[in-house]
């Protein structure tokens, strides 16, 4: 069956893709790793259908994975309760033993069910359950999955069902799990990591989603000179990009309710309609958006310098400023702070 992972730009159709890959025939599970994009998704099928096939799975990535992949084979074995999300991992206990995966309160370490499932030759049986119940997999926000998440994710690629994994490398902001220096440099280089994916049989597709529809030309085109990411836009209309400095102005965009306010961090320190940069990935809903810069990426942004900042912070204002659909405002959170008195 076909098996291959679909790279987009922000705002190209990642969602619609899976959504339009969806019947009420074939058994299908559909995996995300955010709870927003759970919601997304699940918002999005029903529309499709009037209601909620039960031939369609939706499930969270842990969700999955504690489910439908370790409950069904290894939950008798372990008698374990849960899973430890606010884990303390050692790197000094060994593999193979319990206390490797599993904490002195019978939980997982929710960083380590994975590999477990690896460690403790579990996929062939995993891959057979896939092949029995399911006919395909979709699995979203793919550039989020790391560590042992990732080596799982690749080692599931010998199913006979269909896979399809839909991701954009550069919204690479948070990390399913994290484990010493397990796959510690995946995300440092594109090609690369497009190269993970060839050597476990996934082809690889970097021209289907190539093109935004969220984001016109103008927010296309300063993302492409500015960040140096590549993304183009099926669209032709232009909008507005203005840095503001006018208090008055800054006030009446704060005031806004109609045009959210992003930040780097602790937006909630702020009575506004906000959230911030990397929390609003998979949303689609902004028209107008003001992207509030921290004080390093302010001076980055004045000297023309965006494209160096440090990746993680670059990826997340480049989530930031694909939420428009039209206007974009950038404001210094340093003056904001001035005018507006959090």
């Amino acid at each position: 069956m076909d098996k291959k992972v679909v790279f987009a730009v922000a705002g190209s159709g990642k969602t619609k893709l899976i959504i339009d890959e969806l019947n009420e025939k074939n058994n299908s599970i559909v995996v995300t790793y955010t709870t927003s994009n759970f919601e997304n998704l699940k918002d999005r099928i029903i529309r499709k259908f009037g209601y909620f096939p039960t031939n369609i799975k939706l499930y969270t990535y842990f969700s999955f994975l504690y489910t439908f992949c370790y409950k069904p084979f290894c939950h008798d074995i372990f008698k374990t309760n849960g899973i430890n999300y606010n884990q303390q991992l050692s790197q000094y206990t060994k593999k193979g033993t319990r206390d490797h995966y599993i904490d002195k309160s019978n939980r997982l370490f929710f960083s380590r069910i994975s590999k477990l499932l690896i460690d403790f030759n579990v996929i062939d049986d995993i891959v057979e359950r896939i092949n029995k119940y399911i006919d395909n997999i979709f699995i979203d926000e793919i550039q989020d999955f790391a560590s042992n998440d990732f080596n799982f994710i690749l080692s599931i690629a010998k199913t006979r069902a269909k896979l399809i994994y839909v991701g954009d490398f550069y919204q690479h902001t948070f990390d399913t799990s994290r484990d010493g220096s397990t796959k510690k440099n995946l995300y440092t280089d594109y090609l690369k990591y497009q190269t993970e994916f060839n050597l476990s049989g996934i082809n690889v597709d970097t021209l289907t989603l190539i093109k935004s529809w969220r984001c016109n030309v103008t927010i296309c085109q300063y993302i492409s000179d500015n960040l140096k990411i590549p993304i183009e836009s099926n669209r032709n209309d232009s909008s507005v990009i203005i840095n503001l400095t006018d208090n008055s102005e800054i006030k009446s965009i704060f005031n806004n309710n109609k045009i959210v306010k992003l930040f780097y961090q602790k937006h909630y320190d702020y009575n506004c309609f906000s959230k911030n940069w990397g929390d609003c990935k998979g949303e689609d809903r902004y028209y107008d958006v003001c992207v509030v810069l921290n004080n390093n990426t302010y001076e980055k942004y004045i000297s023309n310098d965006l494209q160096n900042l440090a990746p993680a912070t670059k990826n997340k204002l480049y989530v930031a400023i694909s939420r428009t659909k039209n206007n974009l405002y950038f404001v210094s959170e340093k003056l904001l702070k001035i005018v507006v008195k959090p």
